[in-house]
Formats: C-alpha cells, sequence, structure tokens
C-alpha cells in the first residue's frame, strides 16, 4: 500500500486511467481484428472500409497517448500489407 498521499493518489489516478485507456485499447484490437477477419474473406470494398476505420481509431488511440505513435504506426502498417496484398 502506498505510504505518503502523493503515492496514494497516484495511485488512485493511474487506476483512473487505465480504466479509462482500457476502452480505447479494446476497440482499436477490435477493430483491427475485424478489418483482418473482412480482408479475409475478400470482399474489396467492405475491406477498405474496415481498413479506414480500424486505421482510424489507431490514430485516434494514439493521439491520446493510449499507445506509442510507432506502435500504432506498426499495427497500421501490416494491416495495410495484408489489405494491399488481397488486392493485388
Amino acid at each position: 500500500m502506498a505510504n505518503s498521499k502523493s503515492a496514494l493518489k497516484r495511485v488512485k489516478v493511474s487506476e483512473r486511467r487505465r480504466l479509462r485507456n482500457r476502452t480505447y485499447r479494446s476497440a482499436a484490437r477490435t477493430m483491427v481484428r475485424r478489418a483482418e477477419s473482412v480482408i479475409a474473406t475478400g470482399d474489396v470494398d467492405a475491406a477498405a472500409s474496415a481498413v479506414g476505420s480500424a486505421v482510424s481509431m489507431l490514430d485516434r488511440t494514439a493521439g491520446k497517448g493510449v499507445i506509442h505513435r510507432n506502435n500504432a504506426g506498426r499495427r497500421k502498417s501490416r494491416l495495410m500489407s495484408k489489405y494491399n496484398k488481397m488486392g493485388a
């Protein structure tokens, strides 16, 4: 347990932020998973829409500081690579 008032406050604040960040992280993962499943089906129009929303969600998540911007960029790159292979 925390030994000082400031340490106790940090525990409370970090828990609040963890709970808030969890929703964004989960939503980003869900969007990416959805996009990958649509890519696997081979429907180009649906895949374009799903990939766009996943990329948007990753950007939003990185903008809020929930994930690092390089992490978001890496995930977007991997997703776009899969999408482009589907189109070829």
